[in-house]
């Protein structure tokens, strides 16, 4: 497999424990590398960000793409992302946080949260750049006119090359012969980017309780084999469900519908009736560039829909 070269990658100071964790997961298609100050770095979207042990290693140990950076509350992290923080459950995430800030901390403060793409971990570790410093407290970008960027960035594409079995062979999920396609989202990152757009309410219902929030493919993620804004719904889990199984759906004109057969199948389903007649349309993103794919919408409806 050969690597696509970047213009430049960033080389970033990593956890141990979190690092560990994380390479002993499996299938993961993302991982928060968080910041406890809730520092920021500059970076464009599908830049390499690799994982730069501390000592005694002092080496690379793998690395992801950067998706996208946001400060988020440790409690949203966790919602959004999970396992993929690095930590079992919540109170090990913020007990983690605090022992690096060495300050009390409540799952409501802010953390920064650089979420990567598509993450890799090398069996046998990749020597750090010639030129690293033991001052460097965050990371450092490396450009590929430089001798030492070229020589790290050979020795990682050998080293993710040998190690093919345990890479994402999708950028949209799946395993298998690896293909890099470093800019797709991950699923908690579609969820948050989804929910976000939507105020973090049901698109239908207007709810805004987040964990009972869901973000709904309107064409299945198989078909389309991406993770897009303009493919996801903000919908309460129920009605994710009843979307997904077509007995409701939500039409070109970005209208709630309601399948007769949801009555007669199940005897039941006036609440979805109302929701239907109590709006001309959904609740819609703010961002016109990020509202529902009107041919996906037409897809559900002619293909999902239960006349």
């Amino acid at each position: 497999m050969t690597m696509p070269l970047p213009d430049r990658f960033y080389v970033g100071v990593t956890d141990t424990k979190w690092f560990r964790f994380l390479r002993d997961e499996r299938l993961l298609d993302e991982v928060n590398f968080w910041s406890p100050g809730g520092r920021k770095i500059i970076a464009e979207r599908g830049m390499p960000f690799l994982f730069k042990l501390k000592s005694p290693e002092n080496a690379i140990g793998g690395g992801a793409f950067f998706s996208f950076v946001e400060r988020m509350p440790i409690r949203d992290a966790w919602e959004f992302f999970g396992r993929e923080n690095g930590a079992a459950t919540l109170e090990d995430l913020r007990l983690r946080i605090q022992a690096n800030r060495k300050a009390p901390t409540s799952v409501d403060d802010e953390i920064g949260c650089f979420v990567l793409s598509q993450p890799f971990f090398f069996s046998s570790p990749v020597a750090q750049p010639e030129d690293w410093s033991g001052s460097i407290q965050g990371g450092k970008y490396y450009h590929l006119t430089e001798s030492v960027a070229q020589r790290v960035w050979r020795d990682v594409s050998i080293a993710l090359a040998a190690d093919q079995p345990q890479v994402a062979a999708s950028p949209f999920g799946g395993y298998g012969t690896p293909v890099w396609q470093p800019t797709r989202l991950g699923q908690g990152a579609f969820r948050k980017l989804v929910l976000d757009a939507y105020g973090r309410r049901c698109a239908v219902s207007g709810e805004h309780t987040v964990p009972v929030l869901q973000a709904s493919h309107i064409k299945p993620f198989a078909d389309v084999e991406q993770h897009e804004i303009t493919n996801g719904l903000a919908l309460r889990s129920d009605i994710h469900t009843l979307f997904d199984l077509g007995y409701v759906t939500v039409t070109p004109e970005y209208r709630f519908k309601v399948s007769d057969r949801l009555r007669e199948d199940f005897d039941n389903g006036e609440v979805y009736n109302e929701y239907a007649q109590q709006r001309p349309t959904i609740f819609l993103p703010g961002d016109r560039e990020l509202m529902p794919n009107r041919e996906h919408l037409e897809w559900h409806l002619a293909t999902k829909f239960k006349d």
